[in-house]
């Protein structure tokens, strides 16, 4: 029901959005229409008027000991929206003066960690991680990334670039050969990036993302992306070394068009 999902947005359950909209359409009524229109079971009943009541959805009259309920006016749910927008404005707020007391929780436990992503979305969050890990001036690594790519890809990591040179975040990528020179192009054409062939033909269909203590394993599957985050720094050492072996043994990508692909496929 279009309108029992809408009141629902007001942070009401289920059971008092069902109640609110009867209680909207019976006018003043006792609890057993309501149980009726809502279907609600009757055990909850009791319990959601009178949250309804605290939260100025519902009132009642007593006649001849009976209670009559009845909705307040819809307009009131816009205050119930407003209410909760602040209420979340000031968790936020709460939860940002925490963040480095939780940071510093998190990296007191020397073990390994590690995580698992999937779809698309998930690759994002797991990708995203380095924008509040590295500092200005730090650097990313890109090892053995696949030749092709969905346009989606191209189009997101386009948009990460724009925010990485904006926090002054260096990159260093390798892509497998056979990957569209355009590609190339772009990804040079951003500050503070050197995009390069690998020097071997070695096809991976997975590539490795590096940066301090982190390695991150992509798997750009159609079907389900996958991410594998780990976090160690022994790890990410024998990543980064393996990356610098491979990096030493290219030479700076040669661009032989004159077409400008910035902002285009690739």
């Amino acid at each position: 029901m279009y309108e029992l999902e809408l009141v629902k947005d007001a942070g009401l359950t289920d059971g008092e959005a069902k109640v609110y909209i009867a209680l909207l359409e019976l006018g003043s009524s006792t609890t057993g229409p309501i149980i009726m229109k809502s279907g609600v079971a009757r055990s909850f009943i009791p319990h959601i008027l009178k949250k309804l009541i605290e939260k100025g959805l519902a009132s009642y009259i007593t006649q001849k000991k009976v209670k009559y309920y009845r909705a307040s006016e819809p307009a009131r749910i816009l205050d119930e929206i407003e209410k909760r927008r602040q209420n979340l404005e000031q968790s936020k707020e709460k939860i940002s003066k925490l963040l480095p007391q939780l940071s510093m929780l998190r990296q007191a436990n020397p073990a390994t960690d590690i995580q698992v992503y999937e779809g698309f979305r998930g690759l994002q969050t797991a990708f995203e991680h380095y924008h509040t890990r590295v500092k200005k001036g730090g650097e990313i690594l890109s090892l053995g990334i696949y030749a092709f790519q969905e346009e989606k890809y191209h189009d997101y990591w386009k948009e990460d670039h724009e925010k990485r040179v904006k926090e002054g975040i260096r990159c260093r990528m390798l892509f497998n050969k056979g990957t569209d020179k355009n590609i190339l192009k772009n990804r040079n054409s951003y500050k503070y990036c050197d995009s390069r062939y690998m020097a071997s033909d070695v096809k991976t269909p997975s590539w490795i993302f590096i940066y301090n203590d982190v390695s991150q394993i992509f798997l750009q599957d159609k079907k389900q992306p996958v991410v594998v985050e780990i976090i160690n720094k022994q790890i990410a050492e024998t990543f980064r070394s393996y990356f610098n072996d491979y990096w030493s043994k290219t030479k700076p990508f040669q661009d032989d068009t004159t077409k400008d692909t910035k902002g285009k496929s690739g």
